[in-house]
């Protein structure tokens, strides 16, 4: 069974009480007291289905308020048992991709079960002893389970240490997995099946997704049982593949050289220092670099980074609550918070590097403008890949609209140098930055617009303040009469911190005291792009397996044709009429 909801996230579908179940009291209150006063489309959907012990697999657009429309059935359906669960008992599971998802989620049932005093909650996520969470289970007992895949696996297998996780989950009537894409797209199938192996079949079942793939709807197969599927789609574009991000979001681009992108950053943030803003960067050395950065260079606001190669893993989790506090400030990121992350009052979302994926694109721009609020997204894009524009409103329903020129932009590029010549940590920080961006830049799914070929190196050199260019494969036989290196041996940088000088300094000291030995050359001599990445070759074995099978996923090999139309458009050799004609007959196809 399946039901397509055409609605407008600005028009709520109906208050509380219009629901054909009546709700508990103290849902009512709580949601009173959050100011929920009306459903979302996909709540209105999803509660009664929930409670009329159906499966159900949805897909909505992101910021649609997915998260209540199962905390909310999870606790009506607990409190109506026959038989009340006892400590030990769980009767609802909630698994989540990320740590930061799971805690959010935490906080949401946390406030409803303020009214359920006798329903114990327990979080699982990594970044903490397993033994403890052991322990809390024994003690506090849990009823209800919000946890990521490793660490809720990792509880089955703790027998030894008293706690025999199989048996709680005998009385489970509700599993739900919150971004279910997500969770097959992180490798999390393996855990998945494991954990599903060990839970009763006789329970609801709820999968939940802001969008569907072929992965997906194994899931769906393997875990459901004659699932009631709800797509929730935005008003009057439900019959012509929906836009995919909220209609309330100004969707914004911005063409920069690469010596003007860090500048033109730096200068929009001053110029929105009251607002509430994520910054997205390809890469966690990135994060390090230009977070340090911000924080030198745009004064009096809070500026806070994630990703996901923290030293202190529990590091993370206090750094998205401290921000989602925040009135204003700045989150510098990765792709960790790309997904099903709810921050309050999100004024902008910039992406400083388009992502990896187009997918990704729209899941970043959905941490603005969610449940019918305003907001704003702007992607940096370099001078060669204004070509990206055209591919996401064609391939993802993402139109852009282009961002009124930034005016008096500071050049801070100085300023960052001398950060860089005053502390090693910067000046080491700038060079991983820049190797990992160009590695990022060769991985890019759209290869036909994002080229390393295209890159101009001295230019994005340029753009990050480099004291001097690294030593990496993909420059080597190189030379870059456009970058100025600064004379001063980069080797009498010192650290601030006077622990790491010192220790910079006793390796020195071994190191000359070392005989000097030849070293062999290995593949690590070959650049990022030439070199084969084993796990890339499996995925490409294992697709090309698929398309031999007579699988019918051709989308990318549709998103290449796509791009190539675009290009020969605007190049000019084929008119317009050429070009309508031929995406219809893609399209129809």
């Amino acid at each position: 069974m399946k039901f397509t909801f055409c609605c407008s996230m600005d028009n709520p579908t109906g208050k509380w009480d219009s629901l054909p179940v009546k709700l508990n009291e103290n849902i009512m209150q709580t949601l009173e007291e959050l100011k929920f006063t009306h459903m979302t489309p996909v709540q209105s959907a999803c509660i009664p289905l929930f409670m009329r012990n159906k499966d159900v697999a949805a897909e909505a657009v992101t910021g649609s308020g997915k998260t209540l429309a199962f905390v909310i059935p999870i606790l009506e359906i607990l409190q109506r048992r026959e038989e009340k669960l006892k400590k030990l008992q769980v009767g609802a599971l909630i698994i989540t991709p990320t740590r930061e998802l799971a805690l959010q989620i935490s906080e949401v049932m946390g406030r409803f079960l303020h009214g359920f005093p006798q329903l114990r909650l327990i979080l699982l996520i990594g970044g903490n002893n397993p033994i403890d969470d052991v322990e809390k289970i024994k003690s506090q007992g849990a009823n209800i389970i919000v946890a990521t895949p490793g660490r809720l696996q990792d509880m089955f297998r703790r027998k030894a240490d008293g706690l025999d996780l199989a048996s709680c989950v005998k009385t489970l009537d509700v599993l739900v997995l919150d971004e279910a894409d997500r969770l097959l797209d992180m490798g999390f199938e393996a855990s998945l099946n494991t954990i599903l192996d060990f839970l009763p079949k006789q329970r609801r079942t709820g999968l939940f997704s802001a969008t569907q793939t072929q992965e997906l709807e194994k899931l769906v197969r393997a875990g459901l049982r004659n699932p009631v599927r709800i797509t929730v789609k935005e008003k009057g574009v439900a019959d012509s593949n929906s836009q995919k991000t909220p209609s309330r979001l100004s969707n914004y681009y911005t063409i920069c050289r690469a010596e003007d992108k860090f500048n033109t950053l730096v200068t929009f943030l001053r110029k929105h220092k009251n607002e509430k803003q994520l910054v997205f960067f390809s890469t966690c050395a990135c994060v390090e670099y230009f977070g340090k950065a911000l924080e030198a260079l745009v004064k009096n606001v809070p500026v806070l980074c994630i990703h996901g190669k923290m030293d202190k893993k529990d590091k993370r989790s206090k750094i998205f609550s401290a921000f989602r506090e925040l009135k204003s400030g700045i989150l510098v990121c990765t792709d960790v918070m790309a997904r099903g992350i709810d921050i309050p009052e999100v004024h902008w979302v910039l992406q400083y590097d388009p992502p990896s994926s187009a997918s990704s694109f729209v899941h970043r721009c959905g941490r603005t403008a969610r449940i019918g609020n305003h907001g704003n997204a702007l992607v940096f894009l370099l001078p060669m890949e204004d070509t990206y524009v055209n591919f996401l409103s064609i391939n993802q329903k993402c139109p852009l609209e282009k961002f009124p020129a930034i005016k008096n932009v500071d050049d801070v590029l100085p300023k960052l140098k001398a950060l860089a010549l005053s502390d090693r940590a910067i000046y080491e920080k700038g060079m991983r930055a820049f190797v990992s961006c160009i590695q990022a830049y060769v991985k890019h799914e759209c290869s036909l617009i994002f080229r390393i070929k295209d890159l101009d190196f001295a230019a994005l050199a340029r753009g990050f303040a480099l004291l001097r260019m690294p030593k990496m494969p993909e420059l080597k036989g190189k030379t870059f009469p456009s970058f100025q290196r600064e004379p001063i041996d980069t080797d009498t940088i010192r650290f601030k911190d006077k622990n790491r000088e010192k220790h910079r300094q006793k390796k020195l000291a071994e190191q000359k005291e070392k005989p000097v030995t030849p070293r062999r050359s290995f593949i690590k001599n070959k650049s990022w792009s030439k070199q084969t990445n084993k796990k890339e070759k499996k995925k490409k074995n294992a697709a090309k397996r698929k398309r031999n099978e007579g699988s019918d996923d051709e989308d990318m090999e549709e998103l290449l044709k796509d791009t190539r139309l675009i290009k020969r458009l605007k190049k000019g050799k084929i008119s317009n009429e050429d070009f309508d004609s031929q995406m219809t007959v893609g399209q129809d196809s």
